[in-house]
């Protein structure tokens, strides 16, 4: 927040009078759903011929068949905290299009295992410069340290959400 001296979390919560903690988490809470906003309308899909070239779901479908490489249905879904019947219907879109491709599990016959194409991994390298050039544009004028704690930040803050929504008995 501009103008507020950076506290330590232990620092704020002796110091700080409850209307001011108040009115921090509400500024924080409106920036969130600002950001929820901006990035649904504009999909922060990408500058370039690439440009909202490929939806959310496949774009982390890909990445993820990417960094864990060949990966089962239920494995995939656990990693990205989603349901199985979710990843079966995301990804056969996919695998129509050639971007991914599904076989039987050599260990279980009755597994699907799915793996990132090579297709699909030249796809998914086009759509992530188009992102990136995104991001460069966004933070056009940030230094790479105030970009490494806004990534830290932001993977914290992802973290949380992740560990809220899978907490038993969580409302939502």
């Amino acid at each position: 927040m501009p103008g507020t001296p950076h506290m330590t979390p232990e620092v704020a919560e002796d110091t700080a009078s409850p209307n001011t903690v108040d009115q921090l988490l509400d500024a924080l809470q409106h920036e969130v759903a600002v950001f929820a906003r901006r990035a649904e309308q504009t999909r922060l899909g990408g500058l370039g011929p690439a440009r909202n070239s490929m939806d959310r779901a496949a774009y982390l479908l890909l990445s993820r068949l990417d960094q864990a490489g060949p990966t089962g249905v239920k494995s995939l879904a656990s990693g990205m905290g989603i349901d199985s019947s979710t990843v079966t219907r995301q990804v056969a879109p996919l695998v129509d299009s050639g971007l991914v491709d599904r076989a039987a599990d050599p260990d279980d016959g009755r597994a699907v295992v799915l793996r990132l194409s090579a297709r699909g991994s030249a796809r998914l390298d086009e759509v992530r410069a188009s992102r990136r050039k995104l991001i460069t544009a966004l933070t056009d004028g940030w230094t790479d340290e105030e970009r490494e704690v806004f990534h830290g930040q932001l993977i914290r803050f992802n973290d949380a959400v992740a560990r809220w929504q899978s907490a038993p008995g969580t409302p939502r």
